[in-house]
Protein backbone atom coordinates (compact mmCIF):
# COMPACT_ATOMS: atom_id res chain seq x y z
CA UNK A 1 0.00 0.00 0.00
CA UNK A 2 1.43 3.40 -0.96
CA UNK A 3 1.95 6.24 1.53
CA UNK A 4 -0.88 8.23 -0.03
CA UNK A 5 -3.28 5.28 0.19
CA UNK A 6 -2.37 4.72 3.85
CA UNK A 7 -3.03 8.38 4.67
CA UNK A 8 -6.36 8.24 2.87
CA UNK A 9 -7.55 5.18 4.80
CA UNK A 10 -6.57 6.83 8.08
CA UNK A 11 -8.67 9.85 7.17
CA UNK A 12 -11.67 7.63 6.42
CA UNK A 13 -11.25 5.80 9.74
CA UNK A 14 -11.07 9.04 11.69
CA UNK A 15 -14.09 10.48 9.89
CA UNK A 16 -16.15 7.40 10.69
CA UNK A 17 -15.41 7.77 14.40
CA UNK A 18 -16.09 11.51 14.50
CA UNK A 19 -19.42 11.10 12.75
CA UNK A 20 -21.00 9.26 15.67
CA UNK A 21 -18.95 10.44 18.65
CA UNK A 22 -21.54 12.88 20.00
CA UNK A 23 -24.41 10.40 19.78
CA UNK A 24 -22.48 7.70 21.66
CA UNK A 25 -21.07 9.84 24.41
CA UNK A 26 -24.41 11.47 25.21
CA UNK A 27 -25.36 8.06 26.63
CA UNK A 28 -22.26 8.15 28.82
CA UNK A 29 -22.82 11.72 29.99
CA UNK A 30 -26.41 11.09 31.03
CA UNK A 31 -25.47 7.81 32.78
CA UNK A 32 -28.06 5.88 30.79
CA UNK A 33 -28.82 2.45 32.19
CA UNK A 34 -27.79 0.92 28.89
CA UNK A 35 -24.01 0.61 28.55
CA UNK A 36 -22.64 3.33 26.22
CA UNK A 37 -22.02 2.09 22.72
CA UNK A 38 -18.60 2.56 21.22
CA UNK A 39 -18.15 5.45 18.81
CA UNK A 40 -18.48 4.00 15.35
CA UNK A 41 -21.09 1.53 16.58
CA UNK A 42 -24.71 1.23 15.51
CA UNK A 43 -27.41 -0.98 16.91
CA UNK A 44 -27.65 -4.44 15.41
CA UNK A 45 -30.63 -5.39 13.25
CA UNK A 46 -33.44 -7.01 15.22
CA UNK A 47 -32.82 -10.62 14.22
CA UNK A 48 -33.17 -13.83 16.19
CA UNK A 49 -30.25 -15.14 18.20
CA UNK A 50 -29.49 -17.88 15.68
CA UNK A 51 -29.76 -15.49 12.75
CA UNK A 52 -27.57 -12.89 14.41
CA UNK A 53 -24.91 -15.47 15.23
CA UNK A 54 -24.89 -16.67 11.64
CA UNK A 55 -24.55 -13.07 10.46
CA UNK A 56 -21.56 -12.47 12.75
CA UNK A 57 -19.94 -15.73 11.66
CA UNK A 58 -20.36 -14.61 8.05
CA UNK A 59 -18.74 -11.25 8.85
CA UNK A 60 -15.81 -13.07 10.42
CA UNK A 61 -15.37 -15.33 7.40
CA UNK A 62 -15.43 -12.42 4.96
CA UNK A 63 -13.00 -10.44 7.11
CA UNK A 64 -10.64 -13.41 7.40
CA UNK A 65 -10.62 -13.92 3.62
CA UNK A 66 -9.96 -10.21 3.05
CA UNK A 67 -7.11 -10.06 5.57
CA UNK A 68 -5.50 -13.29 4.36
CA UNK A 69 -5.49 -11.93 0.82
CA UNK A 70 -4.02 -8.65 2.04
CA UNK A 71 -1.25 -10.43 3.96
CA UNK A 72 -0.46 -12.57 0.91
CA UNK A 73 -0.28 -9.55 -1.40
CA UNK A 74 2.02 -7.74 1.05
CA UNK A 75 4.03 -10.93 1.71
CA UNK A 76 3.52 -10.60 5.46
CA UNK A 77 3.37 -13.34 8.09
CA UNK A 78 0.38 -13.89 10.32
CA UNK A 79 -2.56 -16.16 11.05
CA UNK A 80 -6.19 -15.09 11.35
CA UNK A 81 -8.30 -15.88 14.43
CA UNK A 82 -12.07 -15.37 14.22
CA UNK A 83 -14.43 -15.20 17.19
CA UNK A 84 -17.65 -13.55 18.38
CA UNK A 85 -17.33 -11.02 21.19
CA UNK A 86 -20.74 -10.14 22.56
CA UNK A 87 -22.71 -8.72 19.65
CA UNK A 88 -19.89 -8.26 17.18
CA UNK A 89 -17.43 -10.28 15.17
CA UNK A 90 -13.87 -10.20 16.52
CA UNK A 91 -10.95 -10.88 14.20
CA UNK A 92 -7.28 -10.97 15.17
CA UNK A 93 -4.07 -11.17 13.18
CA UNK A 94 -1.69 -13.21 15.31
CA UNK A 95 1.85 -14.54 15.03
CA UNK A 96 2.17 -17.69 12.93
CA UNK A 97 4.66 -20.54 12.82
CA UNK A 98 6.27 -18.83 9.82
CA UNK A 99 6.94 -15.59 11.68
CA UNK A 100 5.67 -12.67 13.74
CA UNK A 101 3.03 -10.23 12.61
CA UNK A 102 4.79 -6.98 11.61
CA UNK A 103 4.13 -4.45 14.37
CA UNK A 104 3.94 -1.75 11.73
CA UNK A 105 0.39 -3.03 11.11
CA UNK A 106 -0.44 -1.46 14.47
CA UNK A 107 1.37 1.82 13.86
CA UNK A 108 1.91 4.72 16.21
CA UNK A 109 -0.94 4.94 18.74
CA UNK A 110 -2.74 2.20 16.79
CA UNK A 111 -3.47 4.47 13.83
CA UNK A 112 -2.57 1.89 11.19
CA UNK A 113 -4.66 -0.70 13.03
CA UNK A 114 -7.65 1.66 13.09
CA UNK A 115 -7.32 2.22 9.35
CA UNK A 116 -6.97 -1.50 8.68
CA UNK A 117 -10.06 -2.14 10.78
CA UNK A 118 -12.03 0.39 8.75
CA UNK A 119 -10.92 -1.20 5.48
CA UNK A 120 -11.96 -4.61 6.80
CA UNK A 121 -15.36 -3.29 7.86
CA UNK A 122 -15.86 -1.82 4.40
CA UNK A 123 -14.92 -5.15 2.80
CA UNK A 124 -17.50 -6.91 4.99
CA UNK A 125 -20.16 -4.30 4.21
CA UNK A 126 -19.51 -4.69 0.49
CA UNK A 127 -19.93 -8.47 0.74
CA UNK A 128 -22.92 -8.59 3.09
CA UNK A 129 -24.74 -5.32 2.40
CA UNK A 130 -24.81 -4.57 6.14
CA UNK A 131 -22.74 -2.08 8.12
CA UNK A 132 -20.24 -4.00 10.24
CA UNK A 133 -19.20 -3.36 13.86
CA UNK A 134 -16.37 -5.85 13.58
CA UNK A 135 -13.38 -5.34 15.87
CA UNK A 136 -9.89 -6.04 14.57
CA UNK A 137 -6.81 -6.66 16.67
CA UNK A 138 -3.21 -7.13 15.59
CA UNK A 139 -0.66 -8.98 17.73
CA UNK A 140 -2.80 -8.46 20.84
CA UNK A 141 -2.46 -4.66 20.75
CA UNK A 142 -6.09 -3.87 21.60
CA UNK A 143 -6.26 -6.58 24.28
CA UNK A 144 -3.17 -5.22 26.02
CA UNK A 145 -4.37 -1.65 25.75
CA UNK A 146 -7.81 -2.60 27.08
CA UNK A 147 -6.24 -4.18 30.16
CA UNK A 148 -4.16 -1.06 30.79
CA UNK A 149 -7.21 1.19 30.39
CA UNK A 150 -9.20 -0.86 32.89
CA UNK A 151 -6.44 -0.27 35.46
CA UNK A 152 -6.42 3.47 34.70
CA UNK A 153 -10.20 3.59 35.13
CA UNK A 154 -10.04 1.66 38.42
CA UNK A 155 -7.53 4.14 39.84
CA UNK A 156 -9.81 7.08 38.96
CA UNK A 157 -12.84 5.24 40.32
CA UNK A 158 -11.07 4.64 43.64
CA UNK A 159 -10.17 8.33 43.97
CA UNK A 160 -13.77 9.42 43.32
CA UNK A 161 -15.13 6.90 45.82
CA UNK A 162 -12.63 8.25 48.36
CA UNK A 163 -14.06 11.74 47.96
CA UNK A 164 -12.66 13.35 44.83
CA UNK A 165 -15.33 15.37 43.02
CA UNK A 166 -13.76 15.05 39.58
CA UNK A 167 -11.04 12.93 37.99
CA UNK A 168 -10.02 13.91 34.45
CA UNK A 169 -8.08 11.31 32.48
CA UNK A 170 -5.60 11.79 29.65
CA UNK A 171 -6.87 12.23 26.08
CA UNK A 172 -7.95 8.96 24.47
CA UNK A 173 -9.25 7.58 21.23
CA UNK A 174 -12.91 6.67 20.78
CA UNK A 175 -12.18 2.99 21.40
CA UNK A 176 -10.25 3.80 24.56
CA UNK A 177 -12.95 6.11 25.92
CA UNK A 178 -15.55 3.39 25.37
CA UNK A 179 -13.55 0.94 27.48
CA UNK A 180 -13.22 3.50 30.28
CA UNK A 181 -16.90 4.53 30.13
CA UNK A 182 -17.95 0.88 30.49
CA UNK A 183 -15.69 0.32 33.50
CA UNK A 184 -16.95 3.46 35.25
CA UNK A 185 -20.58 2.59 34.58
CA UNK A 186 -20.04 -0.90 36.00
CA UNK A 187 -18.63 0.71 39.16
CA UNK A 188 -21.83 2.72 39.63
CA UNK A 189 -20.28 6.12 38.91
CA UNK A 190 -20.88 8.72 36.20
CA UNK A 191 -18.58 9.54 33.30
CA UNK A 192 -18.62 12.09 30.53
CA UNK A 193 -16.32 13.15 27.73
CA UNK A 194 -14.92 16.63 27.31
CA UNK A 195 -12.64 18.38 24.85
CA UNK A 196 -12.26 18.20 21.12
CA UNK A 197 -10.60 15.48 19.07
CA UNK A 198 -7.83 14.49 19.18
CA UNK A 199 -7.63 15.81 22.78
CA UNK A 200 -10.99 14.45 23.92
CA UNK A 201 -10.87 12.86 27.37
CA UNK A 202 -13.03 11.14 29.99
CA UNK A 203 -14.02 12.73 33.29
CA UNK A 204 -15.08 10.52 36.21
CA UNK A 205 -17.73 11.96 38.56
CA UNK A 206 -19.60 10.76 41.67
CA UNK A 207 -22.95 9.06 41.11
Amino acid sequence: MSENETEATEVHAAADVDEVTDQTEVSSETNDTEAPREEGETKAPATGRGGRKAQLEKEGEVAADFLETLLDICDLDGDIDVDIDGDRAAVSIVDSEEGRVPRRLVGQDGKVLDSLQELTRLAVQTATGERSRLMLDVAGHRAERRAALVEIAKEAIAKVKEGSEREALSPMTAFERKVVHDEILAAGLVSESEGVEPRRFVVVLPA
